[in-house]
């Protein structure tokens, strides 16, 4: 090191300028740091990123330690004043790692994340959901209010609730509980007139001890229908046409048995024959249920017909199978999940599941117990030959089960695609008079059309397995409402989370539970006001349309091999741009190239899409303005670091440099020792 008898500036000295410069500060800074991130990494990977997210990267402590530390880098430096030819490499690194932590927190305050969902032949949106909740009160005063609502991690409780203060309207609003899932039923409030039709019914099987219920809006989009798996069930206004002496087949129940379907295919015209195809079909069977449940694979139904025999002596009973003529009986507990030739046609069998009492929950098959109080076998039928029953197209490219508890299917390969022509064999329709009287109209794969008056308590026999039908109460007026509850237990389906609120005003208390992405009305004087729950949105400078979305399938196969959507960007001022993006392979707007490198551009990136709706995909917007000066802080940093242990003369060996003293002219009688590197 080098010795100068000189004095350093008076700001050099400061006791304030000494502990931003320090080198302890600096260590306990990243030391801290280095702890943070070992943390949100493991919270990343134990929980999800919104735990991380939560308590380091986007926690205001995170932000705070990042300006010290830019501080103490930037007081670093300086206290090498006046800077000498060995400290360039020193500035060049810090100089990058402070370029670096600017551009982040400019990314981060100043920056845009998060996603739109775009349907084809909708108006353009400009509408951008961010990942992370709100609270949003459309107050009496006509003010729309946001409040940060993240409870995940750190929820309210009746003891503990999150005040959010007074509205427009003198009410006091708080949050007092928070739950992770939560269920939403359909209650609908009776009213003295106007509003809508609704009905409550009850369904259930004696084959299987299950019993649905529901309550249903007339001609409503969302709450008129009800979905229970092969059967549809809506509800609209008005009567149902009624059989008539001039057509009095409309009342008569047209057998669909698969076995007269098979046997009046196999005897056709082989002129009129379909051509031989690669079949693949999946069968439930029922021991005691005549009737099997299809659902066609590939290429079309085979006709197979499949009986099942009761368990007897502890075994797992006997299939009979009759295909092309032939008939062939199997062991069910000796072929379990074993393929099996079916002898004297090109057809295998495999016995791909059995349950010995068979329930469904929560849309899955399980068994109850061991006991074979209700057995039934999922059969899978392979080879190739004439479709007996063409395989219905299928406009998502996808085969798809669909569950039976009106919810999201999760037994794949099992039951029959609800197309169009599924829904109208098994479909029922009710009306709703003005004088309130029900009638309905019955479409069943077994019984045919019917149709007729309908009275309350009494049941309706559908022709679905065993299910049977009760309408038990009615409400010729109705409003819409919902009842929302923390749902029970692990649920197997994805329930949205929800927030308890409660409003306060003269005396009086009103509390509610709201599930994510739901509105609903508090009753305030002197006007109520509306509170909602959800993702928070926040408007962009420009606005997304979707053209076009396209879906690539592997060769030979109906697995998406890739998706691309075709998106329109325009502003308010008139500029628009058409441009595409697919997986790794964003599009930008403006497209000019100095707004992309300074990050002042919008990166648009296909997120996600619906394999149900392929006129629907999800975008990703990004903007990061702080973009380019986080690239060239990292080239700094590079060249710095280059520069400090490769190029000799911007390195200085301080631990064996020789001290030089230089005496400077001072009036003191003895001279000071400064250390200068």
């Amino acid at each position: 090191m080098a010795n100068i008898f000189s004095a350093r500036p008076s700001w050099q000295r400061s006791p304030v300028f000494k502990f931003f410069a320090s080198l302890k500060l600096a260590v306990v800074l990243l030391a801290v740091l280095i702890v943070a991130a070992i943390a949100g990494t493991i919270w990343e990977s134990s929980f999800d990123a919104k735990v991380a997210r939560a308590y380091v990267y986007r926690a205001p402590w995170f932000n705070l330690w990042l300006v010290l530390l830019a501080t103490n880098l930037t007081v670093s430096a300086l206290s090498r004043w006046p800077w000498r030819k060995h400290h360039v490499a020193f500035l060049i690194t810090h100089l990058g790692i402070i370029t670096l932590l600017t551009g982040s927190l400019i990314g981060r305050i100043f920056g845009i994340e998060g996603t739109i969902t775009l349907f084809r032949g909708d108006p353009p949106s400009n509408r951008l959901l961010i990942d992370e909740h709100q609270l949003r009160v459309h107050d009496s005063d006509g003010v729309l209010k946001g409040y940060r609502a993240e409870y995940l991690h750190r929820p309210p409780t009746p003891k503990h609730p999150r005040d959010l203060g007074k509205l427009a309207s003198g009410a006091r609003l708080s949050v007092i509980d928070y739950a992770g899932e939560i269920d939403a039923k359909l209650n609908p409030r009776p009213l003295d007139s106007g509003g809508t039709p609704a009905l409550h019914f009850t369904i259930k099987t004696a084959m299987m001890g299950q019993q649905l219920e529901s309550w249903l809006l007339a001609d409503n989009a969302q709450n008129g229908n009800f979905a229970m798996g092969l059967a549809n069930i809506e509800l609209k206004r008005g009567k149902a046409e009624m059989p008539t002496a001039s057509h009095p087949e409309r009342n008569e129940a047209k057998s669909r048995d698969p076995g007269e379907v098979t046997d009046k295919v196999s005897h056709q015209d082989p002129s009129t024959s379909l051509e031989m195809t690669d079949l693949e079909e999946s069968i439930f069977v029922f021991a005691k249920m005549p009737d099997q449940i299809s659902h066609v694979a590939k290429g079309g139904g085979a006709g197979a017909k499949i009986s099942f025999s009761p368990p007897l002596d502890g075994d797992k009973g006997q299939l009979t199978i009759s295909l092309a003529g032939k008939t062939q009986t199997l062991d069910v507990a000796q072929n379990l999940k074993r393929d099996v030739a079916i002898a004297g046609t090109p057809f295998t069998v495999r016995i791909e599941n059995y349950w010995a009492d068979l329930r469904i929950q929560d849309g899955k098959p399980v068994s109850l117990s061991d006991a074979p109080n209700n057995p039934a076998v999922v059969v899978i039928i392979r080879g190739r030959g004439v479709p007996i029953a063409p395989a219905a197209p299928n406009a998502h490219g996808s085969e798809q089960a669909v569950s039976t508890n009106g919810g999201p299917s999760t037994i794949p390969n099992i039951a029959p695609t609800m197309n169009e022509a599924n829904a109208a064999e098994n479909h029922l329709m009710l009306f709703v008079a003005d004088d309130g009287a029900i009638s309905y109209e019955l479409d069943s794969r077994k019984l045919g059309h019917s149709s007729g008056p309908l009275e309350l308590n009494k049941p309706l026999v559908t022709g679905w397995a065993d299910w049977q039908l009760v309408v038990d109460r009615i409400l010729p007026h109705a409003e819409q409402w919902m009842d929302f509850t923390p749902a029970k237990g692990d649920s197997a389906s994805q329930l949205p989370d929800g927030i308890h609120i409660r409003v306060e005003q003269n005396g009086e208390t009103f509390e509610q539970w709201i599930s994510a992405g739901w509105q609903i009305t508090v009753p305030t004087s002197p006007n109520p006001i509306g509170i909602s729950y959800g993702w928070r949105s926040t408007p962009l400078p420009i606005a997304l349309e979707l053209m076009d979305f396209e879906v690539e399938r592997n060769e030979g196969s109906d697995a998406p091999a890739g998706f691309k959507s075709t998106l329109r960007v325009s502003t308010a001022d008139g500029d628009s741009s058409t441009g595409q993006c697919w997986m790794n392979h964003p599009f930008s707007f403006p497209g000019s190239w100095w707004r992309t490198w300074s990050g002042l551009t919008f990166k648009m990136s296909q997120a996600s899409w619906n394999p149900e709706n392929l006129g629907q995909s999800t975008i990703q917007i990004l903007r990061d303005p702080g973009w380019l000066l986080k690239w060239i802080g990292s080239l700094l940093i590079v060249t710095g670091v280059f520069l400090l242990f490769y190029v000799k003369r911007f390195r200085r060996q301080y631990a064996t440099a020789k001290t030089k003293r230089i005496v400077a002219p001072s009036p003191a009688p003895e001279a000071r020792e400064v250390v200068v590197s």
